[in-house]
This record gives structure tokens, sequence and C-alpha cells, in this order.
């Protein structure tokens, strides 16, 4: 059995992050000492990495909350369940991919105008293009 500081330095979060997680009713402590200190098991060790894991990969609480109702309860679940909160996690980041390239791209175009010599900024093309805003040729939309 492990004390909250201890669980926390083992998953490597803080033991306010456990208490985070127990408030969301993701965790619980069911066990205390007698001087009323949490104790966690092994398994709760376990249940706080696949939910640190969980956020690692951009997961919402709520995807996490149900893909551990699944581990819990795998009998009455089936994989297409987890892979459907998986697949929708995929498609967001697929989204967001796309914007970055777009956004990587207008920024080059942005950077690739500007001369960047140590002249006034009077003149500056990327202050120019900006006020413009997207409208410029320099910033194309339709990446």
């Amino acid at each position: 059995m492990y004390r909250i500081g201890q669980l926390a330095k083992l998953a490597n979060v803080t033991p306010d992050t456990i208490r985070f997680y127990e408030k969301q009713q993701m965790m619980d402590h069911e066990v205390r000492t007698q001087g009323g200190f949490r104790l966690y098991s092994d398994n709760d060790l376990q249940r706080l990495k696949f939910i640190r894991y969980g956020r690692h990969l951009g997961f919402t609480l709520e995807a996490i909350r149900e893909l551990l109702s699944i581990r819990v309860d795998p009998e009455h679940h089936t994989c297409e369940e987890s892979k459907s909160i998986v697949q929708k996690r995929l498609n967001e980041v697929a989204a967001r991919l796309k914007e970055l390239k777009h956004m990587q791209r207008s920024l080059k175009r942005l950077n690739d105008a500007c001369c960047g010599t140590a002249h006034s900024s009077v003149y500056c093309s990327i202050l120019d293009a900006l006020e413009k805003g997207a409208s410029t040729s320099l910033v194309h939309t339709d990446d």
C-alpha cells in the first residue's frame, strides 16, 4: 500500500493531481490509516498510469472515464467501443495536424516575403500582411 505522496512519485504526478482525479470520480481511496492518511494499492497505481497516459494522448476526462469503465467491466463491453473512442481522438488529431500544416505554410510565406534586413519596420511586409489579415496574397486560406 502507498500513501498519496508515494503513489504520486511512482506515477510521476503531484498529490493534487491524484486528488483531482478523485474529485472527478476516476479514482478513489477505500483504505485509510488510523491516522486518516489515504492508502493506495498497486491497482490504484495502474489506474493512475492509465489515466495519465490517456491524458498524454489528449483524451478528454470523459473519454478516459469511458475507457476505464470498459477496462473495469470488459464482459459487458466490446473492443468496438474502445476503438470508437480512439478513432474519434485520431480524427481530432488529424484535423489539428491539418490546421497546423496550414498555419506552417502561411507562416513560411510571411517569413519568405520579408527581406529580414535591419531597415526600418515602416515597410515590413510581415507587419503589412498581418495588418491586412488573411485576405492578403501572402496568406492563403485555401491550403
